[in-house]
C-alpha cells in the first residue's frame, strides 16, 4: 500500500570521479556513502555514470582519436554481479542506507548508461538503462527499453530514476509520473558553466536545473539531483592539446534537492566544489501538492490523451526453458511485478566473485 506518512533525510552527491578508474571511484563512492549515512540520510543519489566517469572524449575529438579510450573505459565498466559492484552493496549494508548509483554497465562487448538501486541491506533491487543515449553518447552506449520505466518501494518510500536528458523527454516523464514516484533521482554529469553574456544552451547548468526543477513541480515529487564535477583531473585525462583544454570550463556541478512544489530545499555547493547536499523531507507534502493537480489522477484526461508504454524487453536472443516457455532475462521485469524492478540480487550472491572468465 502506497503510504505518504513518512519523514526522512535524503542526500545527493556532487563529486568528481577518478576518471577511467572503477576501483578508485568505488572507493570514493564508499566514502561518500558513509558521509551521507553519518548525516542521517536514508537514501543517497549519485551522478550519471559516476563509475568510471562520463566519457568526455566524445566531445573533444574525432572518432579515431577517441578509440584509445574505449578499451580502458569498457574494462572499468561494471556488471550487476561482479565483485566491484559487491563493494557498493557492502557499503550500503554497512551504513544502512539505500544507494542509487549511476554507472557504466557492461554487457558482453556493449555498455549502457545504468542506475542501480541498492537497498539498505545490500540487496540490488533494481537496475535501469538510459533509454536513449544523447548525441555523441551513442558512439559509446547502447539503448534501454520500456522495461526501464520502473519504481521500487523502499522501506521509506517509492523511488524512481532517470538520467540526464531523459528529463527533456515529456513522454518518459509521464511514464514515470504514472508509477506514483515519491522520490525521484535525477542523475547528471557535470555541465558547461555559463559564461557572462553567453547564450543559454540545452547543455547549460541553467537548462539542466530548469528541467530538473520542473520534474518535481510536474510530478509533485521530491527530486534528488546528483551531478559530477569537471576538474583538473578530467583535463589531464582527456585533453592533450590546448584547444581541447579551452572547450570546457572547470566545475559544472549543480546538485540540488527539490520539493514537490518546485522549491529548492538545500543551499547549493559551489559549481566546482565536491560534497553532499542533504534535506529533511516529508512525503505528506506530496499529497498537498497533488491536491490541486495530479497529472496521472484527478487532473488527467485519459479520454482525450493517453500514453502507451511497451514494457516488454527487446533482447536480441531469447531462450526457451525445458517446458518451452520463454525465459525472462535477468534485467527484465517479472510480469507479476508492476512496480518493482527485476529479480533482486542479494549481497551474498555477488560477493562470491565475478562470472567465470571475467575480470573482477
Amino acid at each position: 500500500m502506497l503510504s505518504y506518512q513518512h519523514k526522512l533525510r535524503a542526500a545527493a552527491v556532487q563529486a568528481e570521479p577518478v576518471w577511467l578508474n572503477a576501483d578508485k571511484t568505488i572507493g570514493k563512492a564508499v566514502s561518500l556513502i558513509e558521509q551521507a549515512s553519518k548525516k542521517g540520510a536514508k537514501i543517497v543519489a549519485f551522478p550519471e555514470v559516476f563509475i568510471p566517469g562520463y566519457p568526455w572524449w566524445i566531445c573533444l575529438g574525432n572518432l579515431p582519436w577517441g578509440h584509445k579510450f574505449i578499451v580502458p573505459y569498457h574494462e572499468n565498466s561494471l556488471q550487476l554481479r561482479d565483485v566491484r559492484m559487491a563493494k557498493l552493496q557492502e557499503a550500503a549494508k554497512r551504513h544502512s542506507i539505500a544507494v542509487i548509483m549511476g554507472y557504466s554497465e557492461r554487457d558482453g562487448a556493449s555498455r549502457y548508461m545504468s542506475q542501480v538501486f541498492i537497498d539498505a541491506d545490500g540487496t540490488i533491487v533494481g537496475n535501469r538503462r538510459k533509454l536513449k543515449p544523447t548525441s555523441a553518447e551513442r558512439m559509446i552506449y547502447g539503448e534501454g527499453d520500456g522495461s526501464d520505466f520502473f519504481v521500487h518501494d523502499f522501506e521509506f518510500g517509492r523511488v524512481g530514476a532517470l538520467n540526464c536528458w531523459e528529463h527533456f523527454q515529456p513522454l518518459s516523464k509521464m511514464a514515470m509520473y504514472s508509477l506514483h514516484e515519491q522520490i525521484h533521482v535525477a542523475s547528471w554529469p557535470s555541465m558547461l558553466v555559463d559564461e557572462p553574456g553567453a547564450k543559454q544552451s540545452s547543455a547549460s547548468v541553467n537548462a539542466s536545473l530548469t528541467v530538473t526543477c520542473s520534474y518535481a513541480l510536474e510530478g509533485s515529487c521530491f527530486v534528488l539531483c546528483a551531478t559530477q564535477v569537471y576538474g583538473k583531473a578530467a583535463v589531464d585525462a582527456f585533453c592533450d592539446t590546448e584547444d581541447k583544454k579551452h572547450l570546457f570550463a572547470l566545475g559544472g556541478g549543480f546538485a540540488r534537492i527539490f520539493g514537490p512544489g518546485g522549491a529548492t530545499l538545500v543551499d547549493p555547493l559551489s559549481h566546482d566544489e565536491e560534497g553532499i547536499v542533504c534535506a529533511d523531507i516529508d512525503l505528506a507534502e506530496i499529497l498537498e501538492a497533488k491536491a490541486s493537480a495530479d497529472p496521472v489522477g484527478h487532473y488527467s484526461r485519459g479520454d482525450a490523451l493517453s500514453l502507451l508504454i511497451n514494457r516488454n524487453g527487446r533482447a536480441p536472443v531469447r531462450l526457451l526453458d525445458e517446458n518451452d516457455r520463454l525465459e525472462l532475462p535477468l534485467r527484465y521485469f517479472p510480469r507479476s511485478a508492476p512496480t518493482n524492478g527485476q529479480t533482486s540480487i542479494p549481497l551474498a550472491e555477488t560477493s562470491e566473485g565475478s562470472r567465470a572468465g571475467e575480470k573482477p
